[in-house]
């Protein structure tokens, strides 16, 4: 049985590109183009690989959001001059635009779908980087996002019977809409490291949102300086997130990989290489099999160097599912080089990682060699550990 498992199936069609909020938004669909071409290009993804999901029904939406802003959304989309900002609809982060309701439904049936797959064992791991919309709140657009595919995903496992899943959220914005939508659900471990609310927004996600209620102890947040570099930033991940969700012991894995925790992005201002963004994913993959038997359900989110940074991020992401990573001194395709010089007019990345050829991996220092006060990033990650391990029988100064 477990040969006729697929190994990794991803959630791709061109018509993803029509979430689109017009020309001058950072949030650029060419991004998911050349991710997607880069992914063929490579070898990675062939047509059998590729899901092309439905748009999601009003009753599938409305597990997560309000009717109401539902049939507002709808109104906007219809007619985008009739877009209402009191529900964050036609403002400069969510400006409306045709067809916004279908754009955005069709990439919450992406990610339920692949939980779907996931938890019913037809794969091993899924991947939706069209999706991680994590800022979209029970009534209101947020962000850059509309409807919250990652907690439509999450509450259809939980209306399976999946009794424990761990969100893992390393954009570089708070994971605030996943949070807020089961701050007070035991069964759901939301854990986010991103950039310190006081410098960028949403301007919250700190170190004592530890959820509340019966879910108190199961909302985890990092909260780091800008300017955190590579090693810093995965030390923070396997020093803080992890312990928790192998703790945690869930049965499903859903990950957000925002990659604009990118020196080169324009929004943000941490200072990581697309190296450090795959050994995240590596990370991750491997934390899925350790704990949950391998099932993994990978998503997008932010990420605003539409050329530079966001194809090869979330190609080394689809091809760490697939069980097939891509080295990172792997020269890019010529073709795609060529596409990307053809639709922008600019040169494209000419090889799968950043750091010089050569150097040597990025040297991280696991928790065990000790705990340093005068490092800003460690002060971050003990002030999660102190307000969230005694929750999960961790010791906060030991791994």
């Amino acid at each position: 049985m477990l040969g006729m498992v697929a190994q990794a199936r991803v959630i791709w069609d061109p018509s993803f590109t029509a979430y689109n909020f017009g020309p001058t938004h950072p949030m650029a669909p060419l991004r998911l183009d050349l991710t997607e071409r880069l992914c063929e290009d490579l070898g990675i993804c062939t047509a059998g690989d590729l899901i092309n999901p439905p748009i999601a029904s009003d009753e599938l939406l409305a597990t997560v959001h309000d009717p109401a802003y539902i049939a507002k959304v709808k109104e906007a989309s219809a007619d985008p001059s009739a877009a209402d900002p009191a529900y964050g609809l036609g403002t400069d982060d969510d400006p409306a635009f045709p067809g916004m309701h279908e754009a955005s439904a069709r990439i919450v049936a992406g990610t339920v779908e692949i939980c779907r797959q996931v938890w019913a064992g037809e794969i091993e791991h899924g991947v939706n980087f069209c999706g991680g919309m994590h800022h979209a709140m029970h009534d209101r657009a947020a962000g850059f996002c509309i409807y919250n595919d990652i907690a439509a995903g999450i509450r259809y496992l939980l209306d399976q019977g999946v009794e424990r899943i761990a969100y893992v959220d390393i954009d570089v914005h708070h994971g605030d809409g996943v949070e807020a939508l089961f701050v007070d659900d035991p069964r759901v471990l939301t854990a986010s490291i991103h950039e310190s609310g006081r410098t960028l927004f949403p301007g919250t996600g700190w170190a004592r949102d530890i959820g509340t209620g019966k879910g108190e102890g199961y909302a985890v947040n990092v909260a780091l300086p800008p300017g955190t570099t590579d090693s810093a930033w995965l030390r923070a991940i396997r020093s803080s997130l992890l312990p928790i969700v192998r703790a945690f012991r869930p049965q499903v894995l859903v990950t957000q990989h925002g990659c604009d925790t990118h020196a080169d992005d324009p929004l943000a201002n941490l200072v990581m290489t697309v190296d450090a963004q795959r050994q995240a994913a590596l990370d991750l993959h491997e934390l899925a099999h350790d704990v949950c038997d391998g099932r993994w359900v990978a998503l997008g989110g932010g990420g605003y160097a539409v050329v530079d940074v966001v194809p090869r991020a979330w190609t080394h992401l689809t091809a760490i599912a697939k069980h097939t990573p891509i080295p990172v001194d792997t020269p890019t395709p010529e073709g795609w080089r060529e596409y990307v010089e053809k639709l922008t007019g600019r040169p494209a990345p000419t090889r799968m990682g950043d750091l010089p050829v050569g150097e040597s991996p990025i040297w991280v220092q696991p928790w065990a060699m000790g705990y340093n006060p005068h490092s800003p990033v460690d002060r971050a990650v003990m002030a999660t550990r102190e307000a969230t391990f005694s929750h999960h029988g961790l010791d906060v100064w030991y791994d």
